[in-house]
């Protein structure tokens, strides 16, 4: 085998350990190694393919660290996320509170409806802003 194929293996097994991982960072790397394979390809020699493939691996790391995709997202709690709750941003009419509790009918079943911190306790509409377990968390 030649010296281009043994890149172009790495770069495979790089990109299978990459969907095993779920990031772009070892793709990234593949992309170097596959960079590497080029210069292999073309004859410039050991040195200089492992030099080629670590420029690239580590200018499209740098890249992408600096791309939206690279960003660390705020993580938001699930049962305060409406990505995962559709129930959150939903309304509710709460009848009476008592000691900043009521139970309230929606979705044709009872709930337990808990008022948020720093709301004031007043009957009418609701809107829930967290789900925990069977409670509604809510704020006017």
């Amino acid at each position: 085998m030649s010296d281009w194929s043994y890149w172009l293996a790495a770069a495979g097994v790089t990109v299978i350990l990459e969907l095993f991982s779920g990031t772009f960072y070892l793709l990234m790397i593949a992309i170097g190694l596959v960079a590497g394979a080029v210069a292999a390809f073309l004859g410039l020699g050991e040195v200089v393919s492992l030099l080629v493939a670590a420029v690239v691996g580590v200018a499209a790391t740098v890249v992408l660290r600096r791309s939206r995709y690279g960003k660390q997202q705020q993580r938001v709690q699930a049962e305060r996320d409406p990505n995962v709750n559709l129930d959150i941003g939903q309304t509710v009419n709460v009848p009476a509170w008592q000691d900043g509790a009521a139970r309230v009918m929606y979705r044709g079943a009872l709930w337990d409806v808990e008022l948020a911190p720093g709301s004031n306790a007043a009957p009418g509409p609701y809107t829930i802003r967290e789900v925990r377990g069977s409670r509604l968390i809510v704020a006017a």
